[in-house]
């Protein structure tokens, strides 16, 4: 399917939407939790292909929200299938005091056993824990866990060991509530992306970060949830992609250099960046590969 250009729809708009420009240095804020996956090293490389205005800022699969911070929106609409997360950025965005007193109480009980008591607690999901607790404890576990994964098992339960570091720093309240003031910004949805992106319109900006296409029949990861992402999955992506390109707004997705990605992504404009991942099980799987960031025109 052609991808349609951006100046053959301009005609359909009536109002002109309230434009985001691009963040200085004095208002970006910094992810708050480390995420496989996660953008910091490609914020050049997206910037470099996001619009230099736009309406709302769209971003369904948030995960650790690199260029949702960098980018610092007046509006945003940020999604994400794992609940557990978007409380996180709901608990910092209207409660961070409350996250950062809890947080420094597991900074100092912080040891093997704490841990261990931690995660049991967050496993078992009791109902006497509130949302702030349940936030702190997922940055907590973020930050002590091993290689800072997050990764759950069938049942949903987080599975990963403690890190072996000497002096984790487990929060740091003014990134915290520079989070929260850009946080505060945006409509928080626990929802499937198609659900996120539904009130885009003409000129909003809409960035997509899927759970990636594997390499290989064996590199497959998808323990973000306990759900996975199929082929199948990537070609409903694609329908609302284009979707949103016929409706005029603005669309970039990220997404592994494969030949399937490349065949399904067909009349888009595809670029290649090489990007260094350094959260991984295996050492030896670490290293600079090749992604594509794919983009209509606008």
């Amino acid at each position: 399917m052609q991808i349609p250009r951006r100046a053959q729809i301009t005609a359909r708009r009536v109002v002109a939407p309230k434009r985001t420009k691009r963040a200085t240095s004095k208002t970006v804020a910094s992810p708050i939790l480390k995420w496989v996956g996660g953008k910091g090293r490609l914020l050049e490389a997206l910037g470099q292909r996001m619009p230099s205005s736009f309406g709302r800022y769209y971003e369904p699969f948030v995960g650790g929200a690199a260029l949702f911070f960098r980018t610092a929106p007046e509006r945003a609409v940020l999604g994400d299938h794992n609940g557990d997360l978007i409380n996180v950025y709901r608990c910092v965005a209207h409660q961070v005091e409350e996250v950062a007193r809890k947080l420094a109480s597991h900074k100092r009980q912080h040891s093997e056993e704490h841990y261990y008591q931690v995660r049991e607690s967050w496993n078992q999901r009791s109902k006497k824990q509130s949302d702030v607790e349940r936030a702190a404890q997922f940055l907590y576990m973020n930050k002590t866990c091993f290689n800072g994964l997050y990764r759950v098992n069938s049942k949903g339960g987080f599975n990963v060991p403690m890190g072996r570091y000497v002096n984790p720093s487990i929060y740091d309240l003014a990134s915290l509530r520079a989070a929260s003031a850009a946080l505060q910004k945006a409509e928080l949805y626990n929802a499937h992306y198609s659900e996120v992106v539904k009130s885009a319109k003409a000129g909003d900006f809409v960035y997509f970060d899927p759970p990636y296409h594997p390499l290989t029949s064996t590199a497959n990861f998808t323990s973000y949830t306990s759900c996975s992402f199929t082929e199948d999955d990537q070609r409903q992506l694609v329908a609302v992609a284009n979707s949103l390109a016929e409706r005029g707004c603005a669309v970039l997705l990220s997404n592994s250099d494969t030949p399937f990605i490349r065949e399904i992504y067909k009349g888009w404009n595809i670029d290649t960046v090489m990007c260094g991942r350094s959260i991984n099980s295996k050492a030896t799987a670490r290293g600079a590969v090749a992604e594509v960031m794919i983009y209509n025109d606008y």
